[in-house]
This record gives structure tokens, C-alpha cells and sequence, in this order.
């Protein structure tokens, strides 16, 4: 994951405020060993759901976003197999009992994907959950997770500063420390023009975003909802704060770019959008099932009708190398997750990902999802508009450009899970910059497809004549894409 490749200052940094808080002390991992495995289903027979009737699985928003680019329901869209699924669970009651009547085996199905047609079930019991890849209807299977032999307890209440420090503003200036972030990509000017998010829902897809229930520049975001998939609420509970308050501040951070509206302090990029917050990075661990977490949270997205998804996480190496990928690996169809996020423009949804932080170290390349196809992968730059050297680089391993644009994450600013702004520095940063631009950019020109904003943006940057592997199209032009833009709808309406 990218948030952990970080440079030494940073780390430094960050150790010391953990210091100041408080250590994490660690606990056994309950409920002894466990393990997840991933199947993927031969195909969808014996569903009661057809493409003609998509309002049975589809919300309204879902459904009418892909009708006004022109896109159809297909196959992929169809909800894995409820036959399937019972068939799973009764095999698995019969395996588990079979075993041991008193103290039967302890299993779940706890996600599926219906892009990709597959099932998660968590069992204490590696027998049983062998056996059921022999099931006929099971195509493949694979270990995606381990429990760990110990986990970290939740991070101590961090206290949220209620008003700014002294510090924090900018005297005279509307964007106070955001000018420079936006005004790099000319997003001021798009704000200018009226755009500024409105009537575009984002999903932002994290691991964390802590105290964002709290901090009073965050608050006043239209926050329309917050859905975690790695630590799924329990229904029996009573209504509680959702632990991904609770945790990282990495999200806070990257929705912070975004949805600020704190003149003279930090303004975001899309101050009056809608924003679903999802958490499917699991802090404790780092294996292959996030992979199916963030597939799960972006087909929730879809469901939920969200536009566009901001994602500012990466994978190449997992714990143990459980299932680690190669750069050979990097063509946007060999990763589930990169497989994924390339069905999302054809869902009629952008996709905005970070390139990773793996410039300075040995992989080097831009880690998973990044290589997805019709996607905006957006690296790095410093104040010069250097690319900043912890950026990753591409191309794909198919050879296509690859990052797609650059902004200001070298550093950007943002607000912590403390409520006060800071600079930090990745690419996580400089993502949902762009994001939110592309989100400005969309709500100008509606008729516009997924793709074709994404493509908008690439044929309107600073070095689409001549891309490379570093900085791809190079620095967007937003005010030049929404000119251009607007002199598209003008020619096609005299048509």
C-alpha cells in the first residue's frame, strides 16, 4: 500500500506524534486462526435477476447515469448467483458439523463481486474451505488472507482542534494554502465560472478518515453517506461513530483537498459535491483480500450512483508475499483489482487514482490499480512542477501512457485527523486534487461521457503531443478543458 511508502522525514514526523499519543499496544488475534479464500464462479446460472430489470439490484442514480452516456446493463453487472450462494452455504453447514457436532467449524461468506463473478468466505477451518473448491460450479480458488498471529488496538481519541491556529491562515488570500494546488491546474478559474462540484456524488475509497465526524471544516461537507468493508457494522449493535472515524487520517486527508470551504485558510477542489466515504484498506494487515474490498466498494459505488471515485491506494507487495505481483504484471487486466477499475468507465463512472509512492525504491513502477484502462492516473510534482522522485512511473507493461496527468503533491496541503492544516506529501495527495477538478469539469459539461471528460482532460494538458513515462500528458489545463469543452457542445448543437 502506498500510504506506507513514505520518505524518512515523514516517517519521523509521524513517529513522533504516535509517541506524543500514546502507544498501540497489541493484542492476540481473537478467535485463534482464520482464513479467507477467494472463488470464482464459472458463470451466473439460476438467477432470479435479468439486465431488463435492473431496478431490482441498481438504485435510480445508477441505473439513469449509464442511460444518459448511452451505456447498457450487461452480464457482468448481474448479482452472483443466489443458487450458488446457498449451494455454498449448505455444503459448508454439512462440512462443518460433519467435522464436529458440539463445536462445528466457524465459517462466513462475508462479500461478493458480481463484476467479477466471485465469493469470499472466511473459515477457522482450511479443510473445509478446500473442499469447497470442488463444488462443480467453482471455476477457481485462491487464499487472498491469513489472520495475523496479533493485531493493534485502536488508536487513542486524538483531540480535534476547534478553531484554526494562528499559523494556519493566509491573509488575503480566498485559497488560502490551497491557492497554489489549484491554482496550478487553473481550477480557480473553473470555481470562477460557478463550478465548484455541484450535483456530482464522489466515493472517496480509503482506509481511514479520522475525527472527519468531528472537524468543523469537514463537517460542513454534504458527507451522504459512509459504508466500511473491512470492518462491516453490525445491524444488532446500537448506533455507534463507524470505526473508519476512528482510525487512519490518511482519508481525512485526501477528502480534506476536496471538500474544504475555509476561505483564507484551505479551500477544496469541490467544495458543494456529494461524497460517499468507504473504507476497504485494512490497517492491520496487507494482503490480497483488499483487493476484494475495494472491488466491493466500488461496485457499491455504482449501485449507489455515485460519478466518480477517488482512490488513493496501491498494491504490489503483500504480507508473507502472499500472492505478490510483478511488473510483468502491470496491464490493467492481470491485478482483480485493476480489472475492476477498468469496467468503471463503462459503468459511466470516473476514476481517479494515485500512481503510488514507489518512485525511490526498487519496484520503482505505478502499483495496482493504476494500470487500469480508462482511468486518470494521477502522479506527483513539487512547487518547480518537477515530478516529485517517490512518484512511480510507468508505462503499462501493454505500453500505454502511464501516469496520465500530474499535480501538486510535494507537498499539498491539507487538513489532519487533529483538524490543522498540514503539508504532506504522495500521491495520494495530488489525486484528489485533480478529482475534485474533474468533478467541477463534469458538472459544467453533463452531456459528457466518463470517458470522454477523461479523455478531455488528457488532450488538454501540458505535454499530450509528447507524453512520457514520468510525467504522462503532463499538468492539466481544467480551464482549458472546459473551453474547449463548451466549443464541443456549441458545434454539436448546430449540427
Amino acid at each position: 500500500m502506498q500510504l506506507r511508502l513514505i520518505c524518512a522525514l515523514l516517517a519521523a514526523l509521524l513517529s513522533t506524534i504516535t509517541a506524543s499519543a500514546g502507544s498501540s499496544p497489541k493484542m492476540k488475534y481473537p478467535g485463534g486462526k482464520y482464513y479467507i479464500y477467494r472463488y470464482t464462479l464459472k458463470d451466473k446460472q439460476g438467477s432470479p435477476y435479468s439486465i431488463e430489470h435492473p431496478s431490482r439490484w441498481l438504485s435510480h442514480r445508477s441505473i439513469e447515469r449509464r442511460r444518459k452516456q448511452g451505456l447498457k446493463v450487461d452480464s457482468t453487472d448481474l448479482p452472483v448467483s443466489p443458487k450458488y450462494l446457498k449451494n455454498i452455504e449448505k455444503t459448508a453447514s454439512g462440512i462443518a458439523h460433519k467435522k464436529d457436532k458440539k463445536s462445528p467449524a466457524d465459517w462466513t461468506i462475508i462479500g461478493t463481486s458480481r463484476w467479477n463473478n466471485t465469493v469470499l468466505v472466511r473459515a477457522n477451518d482450511t479443510t473445509l474451505l478446500n473442499q469447497l473448491k470442488e463444488l462443480e460450479f467453482i471455476r477457481d480458488s485462491r487464499l487472498v488472507w491469513v489472520s495475523p498471529d496479533s493485531i493493534e488496538r485502536g488508536l487513542p481519541k486524538i483531540k480535534v482542534h476547534e478553531t484554526w491556529n494562528p499559523w494556519d491562515s493566509v491573509k488575503g488570500e480566498y485559497y488560502g494554502n490551497g491557492k497554489e494546488q489549484i491554482e496550478m491546474l487553473q481550477g480557480h478559474r473553473l470555481h470562477n465560472a460557478g463550478c465548484r462540484g455541484k450535483g456530482i456524488t464522489i466515493a472517496v475509497l480509503d482506509g481511514g478518515f479520522q475525527n472527519s465526524d468531528e472537524i468543523p471544516a469537514i463537517l460542513h461537507a454534504n458527507v451522504i453517506g459512509v459504508k466500511d468493508f473491512v470492518y462491516p457494522a453490525k445491524p444488532e449493535l446500537p448506533e455507534a461513530p463507524p470505526r473508519l472515524y476512528r482510525e487512519t487520517d490518511h482519508g481525512t486527508k485526501v477528502l480534506s483537498a476536496m471538500v474544504s470551504n475555509e476561505p483564507g485558510v484551505l479551500v477544496g477542489t469541490a467544495p458543494e459535491a456529494r461524497y460517499w466515504l468507504i473504507r476497504c484498506e485494512d490497517q492491520q494487515t496487507e494482503q490480497p483480500v483488499e483487493e476484494d474490498y475495494w472491488a466491493m466498494a466500488a461496485e457499491f459505488a455504482d449501485s449507489a450512483g455515485v460519478d466518480i471515485i477517488n482512490s488513493s491506494l496501491g498494491y504490489n507487495e503483500f504480507d508473507s508475499h502472499l500472492g505478490d505481483y510483478h511488473q510483468r504484471d502491470l496491464n490493467g487486466q492481470k491485478a482483480l483489482i485493476s480489472r475492476t477499475a477498468s469496467m468503471l468507465a463503462r459503468k459511466g463512472i470516473i476514476m481517479v487514482c494515485s500512481a503510488g509512492n514507489s518512485g525511490m525504491g526498487p519496484w520503482k513502477k505505478i502499483t495496482f490499480p493504476a494500470d487500469a484502462h480508462e482511468i486518470l492516473t494521477v502522479g506527483a510534482l513539487n512547487s518547480d512542477k518537477r515530478n516529485a522522485p517517490f512518484s512511480g512511473v510507468g508505462p503499462t507493461q501493454d505500453g500505454r501512457v502511464k501516469p496520465d496527468v500530474m499535480a501538486l503533491g510535494s507537498p499539498a496541503s491539507l487538513i489532519s485527523g487533529r483538524g490543522t492544516i498540514v503539508r504532506d506529501m504522495g500521491t495520494s495527495f495530488s489525486t484528489p486534487i485533480v478529482c475534485g477538478l474533474m468533478a467541477c469539469l463534469w458538472q459544467a459539461l453533463p452531456g459528457k461521457s466518463a470517458l470522454e471528460i477523461i479523455n478531455l482532460v488528457r488532450r488538454t494538458s501540458s505535454s499530450y503531443q509528447e507524453p512520457d513515462n514520468i510525467n504522462g500528458f503532463g499538468l492539466p489545463n481544467f480551464w482549458r478543458a472546459y473551453m474547449i469543452g463548451k466549443l464541443e457542445e456549441k458545434v454539436k448543437s448546430e449540427k
